[in-house]
């Protein structure tokens, strides 16, 4: 027997369990069913054909109703007589448990790889009717509900059923469709009301500033990249050819005549996927276009782990932008974020009034520096929360990398914190074990799932073993961002001219750890912005001598050891510091040098592909020989790059001084002539066309230790590229 609380507790919305009140219950020797109906006048049950069976009466003052009858079918409905007229619904109370127990162990152990189609909302069909099945993990709430437009928003009315041996809340609500708003009401583990919570699982969310989700149909997009599939771990090999063109999609490009909007995903599937591919980049990189309310957190504060951002489309829209991409033989990698997450009121932080998927010491569960939370990866719904969300974007839109950000920050518990802010690991250490284990967890699932896709770690110390097989004990991921060689090698440039020559390790050093890891050399957003000036800007010198360094400075990139990222306006030499709320200055690419710029990366990109002396041991010491990088009088650097079957080479010689050296003796690894493949200096770059006039022959006259050499003329601030 119901006692009188608990039918005031459903009114009250403070009913735990509210399938043990609502729904259809024996009662005597009939049954009784009871429905919570706000502004309901009546109240009667009908079968399948709309036959009444039975009147409901009121059991509340707040749209309680009670029917009794000897029988009830299983199949019956309400007709609900409101003020505007009658409406016949289907009782979601009177559906049984949703999720499978092998679902809700798989979770509690951290091991459900298709957690992302069990937890979230799912148009769905039980008996005949269709509606919408929602699934939270919320172990100590003391209520949920599921609550939008078709509730009017009403905590009370919808009240899920909890699965307690996982914590999650479930409901089937039928009616409820795709295209549906909705968020969660939750009270506390002290019952007190806490801001309605966005969906972790969503799969789609309203547009900024609003932040509701939406419940989103099965995927209807026809994928046509079945062979870029099954062909694509070739393209994403140690020995390929990796050139990344590194964008923020909201800023890339935008439309001045009607209101300076972004491009939509159909815009850039046409406008950025074809530019991407005539500059011969082999992969798009993009900043975080999982959903955030805030553009200029750009896409770092993640809200929605499973949702593409609305601003430029639905889902399908963005299935179809990379589809483009595959097309075009382009690879594509997303930005994502485990190492934090917004305190956003609707976001993950407190989820259910307690600290779930953060950590309950803000020593370890706060970013001081970002403020924002960090992930609790010693937890095991967590960790499956996080590889659920990776798995389902490389997995449901065909990504073919993911780069992981900051992964210092979740490796490191005394990261950008003072002493006494962090807590030691249980060795008293400060390497946070958890994290370790989960970031070799992440890249053993992913890889061993999704054929052919790779993962990059932005990893800024020198923890051993980041791109090393989790069997040896590395952390598994394919690629690590170099960031030692990226602020050497600025740092460098930098210098006036006239003083490179006393500083040259700042080039020669990167090679001592070059292939301790498999690199990627990165020129990415983060050096353009807060203050650091663009590329161009960093560059010393008049306006002639910028772009000059500019243009050695890419040279340097794209025939040094690892795999090349660029970000987006750095291949016409963008003169202002990268702005997240505008577009790219694109006028200045018609300029001269800007339009030079362009052509050398265009340039380079092609040579690397050819040549696979540029690419094929970019992760391996046989791949690379010193010629001079001791030549602290001239500045002048060079080395030789080898092929796999080191029956082809790259020389490659840099004049790092504003002084031309006419007759410059370089020792060779064989004689005959020589064709002169890349000099900055040339006139379709913007330079002064000083050169060797495309070829020079190596003699047997021995130089920097080798029985060949030629004799080449360096313009200044010029690197030249030979080959055979």
């Amino acid at each position: 027997m119901i006692v009188s609380e608990r039918l005031k507790a459903i009114e009250l919305g403070r009913e735990g369990d509210p399938f043990a009140v609502l729904g259809p219950h024996p009662l005597g020797t009939g049954v009784v069913i009871r429905a919570f109906l706000p502004g309901a006048r009546d109240v009667a049950v009908v079968d399948e054909d709309d036959n009444v069976i039975a009147e409901a009466e009121r059991a509340g003052d707040a749209g309680l109703f009670e029917a009794y009858g000897a029988a009830m079918p299983h199949r019956y409905r309400l007709r609900v007589g409101y003020p505007l007229g009658p409406v016949t619904i289907d009782d979601p109370y009177r559906f049984g448990p949703l999720l499978g127990d092998l679902d809700l162990w798989l979770f509690a152990e951290g091991n459900h790889l298709d957690l992302y189609r069990v937890l979230g909302a799912h148009p769905h069909e039980i008996d005949g009717v269709r509606g919408t099945r929602f699934a939270v993990w919320a172990p100590n709430a003391s209520r949920v509900s599921v609550v939008g437009d078709w509730n009017h928003w009403d905590g009370r009315v919808h009240a899920m059923r909890l699965r307690r041996d996982a914590g999650v809340w479930e409901i089937f609500l039928p009616g409820v469709g795709p295209g549906a708003r909705y968020k969660y009401e939750l009270l506390g583990p002290n019952g007190d009301m806490l801001p309605l919570r966005a969906d972790p699982f969503a799969q789609r969310s309203e547009k900024r500033p609003a932040n509701a989700s939406v419940v989103t149909a099965p995927s209807a997009f026809a994928w046509s990249d079945d062979a870029w599939l099954q062909s694509r771990a070739e393209k994403q090999q140690r020995d390929a050819p990796i050139q990344i063109y590194e964008v923020h999609l909201g800023s890339w490009r935008r439309i001045p005549e009607q209101g300076d909007r972004f491009l939509t995903y159909g815009e850039l599937a046409e406008q950025l996927i074809p530019y991407v591919a005539e500059l011969g980049f082999t992969h798009i990189e993009l900043l975080p276009v999982t959903e955030h309310p805030f553009d200029l957190s750009w896409g770092y504060q993640t809200t929605g782990w499973f949702a593409p951002t609305s601003r430029f489309g639905d889902p399908d829209d963005f299935r179809a932008f990379v589809d483009a991409a595959h097309r075009a033989g382009i690879a594509v990698i997303l930005d994502w974020v485990p190492g934090h997450f917004p305190t956003d009121a609707h976001a993950l932080g407190k989820f259910d009034g307690t600290p779930l998927y953060e950590h309950a010491d803000p020593r370890e569960g706060f970013h001081r520096e970002w403020g924002t939370y960090v992930f609790n990866l010693g937890r095991n719904e967590v960790q499956n929360f996080l590889i659920a969300s990776a798995l389902y974007w490389l997995r449901e839109f065909h990504l073919d990398g993911l780069r992981v950000d900051a992964v210092a920050s979740i490796l490191y518990r005394d990261y950008s914190r003072k002493e006494g802010e962090w807590v030691p690991n249980k060795y008293g250490g400060r390497e946070n074990l958890e994290a370790v284990a989960f970031l070799q967890r992440l890249n053993t699932i992913v890889y061993g799932h999704v054929p052919g896709i790779a993962t990059f770690a932005e990893e800024s110390t020198a923890w051993p073993g980041v791109t090393a097989p989790v069997e040896f004990g590395g952390l598994g991921f394919g690629y690590k961002w170099n960031m030692g060689w990226m602020h050497d090698t600025l740092h460098f440039l930098e210098r006036d001219p006239l003083y490179r020559g006393h500083h040259l390790d700042g080039i020669s050093f990167g090679l001592v750890y070059a292939f301790s890891e498999n690199f990627v050399l990165p020129l990415s957003h983060d050096e353009v912005v807060h203050g650091k000036r663009s590329l161009l800007g960093r560059m010393p010198g008049n306006e002639e001598q910028q772009f000059a360094n500019l243009r050695l400075l890419y040279a340097l990139m794209w025939s040094h050891p690892g795999k090349k990222l660029l970000f987006a306006g750095g291949e016409f030499a963008q003169r202002a510091e990268w702005r997240a709320q505008a577009s790219l200055d694109w006028h200045l690419a018609q300029y001269g040098p800007h339009g030079g710029v362009q052509q050398l990366v265009r340039d380079v990109n092609r040579i690397s592909r050819e040549r696979g002396a540029l690419h094929e041991r970019d992760c391996e010491p046989s791949g690379f020989e010193w010629i001079a990088y001791d030549d602290w009088r001239n500045s002048v650097v060079a080395f030789v790059r080898w092929d796999a079957a080191r029956d082809g080479h790259v020389v490659c010689a840099f004049n790092f001084s504003g002084v031309r050296h006419d007759r410059y003796v370089l020792g060779v690894p064989q004689p005959g002539a020589y064709a002169e493949l890349l000099n900055t200096d040339a006139a379709a770059y913007g330079g002064a066309n000083l050169g060797n006039g495309g070829s020079v022959t190596a003699t047997d006259r021995p130089a920097h230790g080798r029985p060949f050499s030629v004799s080449l003329t360096l313009p200044p601030l010029t690197a030249i590229w030979l080959a055979p």
